[in-house]
């Protein structure tokens, strides 16, 4: 039974409360949750806390329930929420391999995993693939659609023209000697934290820390701060600049007092200007040491996990991760935190951090993995030869695609000029030294959307389709993945010689932009016209 009123309710309560009000499972974390982050006011101490009911029913009743109603008003009565995929947690959205490296643009498994696997429903009313057929994406980007095919007991073949998303996209699907992995991680662990100690790096920014913490528990009390952000008792603007220069007093004088370089003597390449001088040489460190390891599977795995650290530690604020502005060398008020952060100046923290996950999450996906063929090729797929490049590297899955054909296409391409894909990770082109291949990808952000863009676009989409058709069985089935906006796949379509046979649109959830509006994309279904 419901309990009404402003009545102030424990935790438990709460959660019990909040599962028969909404009519899904929430849980005393959830609750828990919206009191850390100010959606709702916490009462009593941390021994006896209690929350509102009242507060409660209005974070709710502002969004639970009403946003598939507002979406499908907005973007049409043909969304099918069924494909928003809402019921799954972040973890389960980025279970085991699939975040093993920070990728942009790239689909949730559980979306492939619905046109892969062997259900039906009122929406997919036919089984497309089986167990042992195989799948090719021609824009592996990371490789979600590889690792879910394994998952399944499908054959996949990934075609990028990235060397280094090929590399994430192979690294995935790898199966590796875990002890032999985690050895070699340790060696370059303990290197990497006598090479720290020769340095006052790790003193210095114990100390800040320790300084910046009692800092942000006097002016921005968690979750207080928060809680009258949100209720605008605060000016945040105001107020963060204030304390941020009250703050950079102290900084600069410990800068000073351990002799800390903060910037690099050039600023020349993305490497030069996006990290602070100890971090480029802690990179540089542990990359010399990459190039010892002689299993060249270990030698990739461990890039991939030095890669992913080098992300994270790039000279930028925590709300600029994913689209750099400028580069940040001292400390600043964040506002995604509502703190003051800082900068890191060592990346012994996230190495340490990202090779135990990496290590944690291959051993998950051992468990589930199946003996079916993946790989990623590094090549063009408007002119790719398919079967010769497999035989290179896999002669025995070649053998296979003479034999049985490839069944269909799941594939998102990309959007017209909205990401530059090699340019997301040129910090790993610039260390590692891949070739880069800018000019050849389609729909580029530095090109634009204007009409010779897509035209540019329609043009290379088609030719993939096109060749990629050659390896394809008689009765294949491709799904492309798109936000056409500029309704361009029906001329797609048409010049490729296929058909679109059905459309499936799709709300699009938990975007990482700041722009949260509603938002869909479309799976088209296409076969032989």
């Amino acid at each position: 039974m419901l309990i009404e009123g402003d009545e102030k309710i424990s935790l438990r309560e709460a959660s019990d409360w909040a599962t028969q009000y909404t009519g899904k499972q929430v849980t005393t974390s959830n609750i828990a949750y919206l009191i850390q982050y100010g959606r709702i006011k916490k009462y009593g101490n941390n021994g006896n806390i209690f929350v509102s009911i009242n507060e409660l029913k209005s974070y709710y009743n502002s969004f639970n329930g009403k946003r598939e109603l507002a979406w499908k008003e907005e973007l049409g009565e043909d969304l099918n929420w069924a494909l928003s995929f809402e019921q799954y947690k972040e973890s389960e959205t980025t279970k085991h391999v699939h975040r093993l490296h920070p990728y942009k643009g790239k689909f949730i498994p559980q979306l492939v995993e619905y046109f892969l696997d062997s259900h039906i429903d009122d929406f997919k009313k036919e089984v497309y693939f089986q167990t042992g057929d195989i799948v090719l994406d021609p824009f592996c980007g990371s490789g979600t659609t590889l690792v879910q095919a394994n998952e399944l007991g499908i054959h996949a073949i990934g075609i990028d023209i990235s060397e280094f998303n090929s590399l994430i996209s192979n690294c995935k699907i790898k199966k590796y000697n875990l002890i032999e992995l985690k050895k070699e991680i340790d060696i370059i662990t303990k290197n990497l934290k006598n090479f720290l100690s020769d340095s006052r790096t790790l003193e210095f920014d114990e100390k800040l820390t320790a300084e910046l913490y009692k800092f942000n528990n006097e002016f921005f009390p968690v979750p207080e701060f928060k809680y009258r952000l949100r209720r605008g008792e605060i000016d945040e603007e105001q107020y963060g600049n204030e304390k941020e220069k009250e703050f950079l007093k102290t900084y600069y004088e410990l800068i000073e007092k351990y002799n800390i370089k903060l910037k690099q003597d050039k600023e020349d390449t993305f490497l030069d200007k996006w990290y602070i001088e100890p971090i480029r040489k802690e990179i540089e460190f542990v990359n010399s040491e990459i190039e010892k390891v002689t299993n060249p599977d270990t030698k990739n795995i461990i890039r991939i996990i030095l890669s992913r650290t080098m992300r994270s530690c790039r000279a930028t604020t925590h709300s600029d991760l994913a689209t750099l502005k400028d580069p940040v060398l001292a400390p600043y008020y964040c506002t995604k935190h509502g703190k003051i952060c800082k900068p890191l100046f060592s990346i012994l923290k996230w190495w340490q951090t990202y090779s135990n996950d990496t290590i944690k999450r291959l051993a998950q996906f051992d468990k589930i993995r199946t003996n079916t063929y993946q790989i990623c090729l590094t090549g063009d797929s408007r002119t790719i030869d398919i079967v010769a490049e497999l035989e290179k590297y896999y002669p025995e899955f070649a053998t296979i695609v003479k034999e049985k054909k490839i069944k269909g296409i799941f594939s998102s391409p990309p959007y017209v000029g909205l990401i530059d894909y090699h340019e997301q990770h040129a910090y790993a082109y610039d260390l590692f030294g891949f070739e880069r291949r800018d000019e050849l990808e389609i729909g580029p952000l530095f090109k634009g959307q204007g009409k010779e863009a897509r035209d540019s676009y329609v043009e290379g989409i088609s030719k993939v389709l096109i060749n990629c058709k050659k390896y394809l069985s008689e009765d294949y089935n491709v799904f492309l993945v798109a936000n056409d906006k500029y309704n361009l796949y029906p001329i797609i379509a048409k010049k490729a010689g296929m058909k679109i046979v059905n459309q499936f649109k799709r709300p699009v959830l938990n975007r990482t932009e700041k722009d949260k509006g509603a938002y869909a994309e479309i799976i088209f279904h296409l076969k032989e016209n």
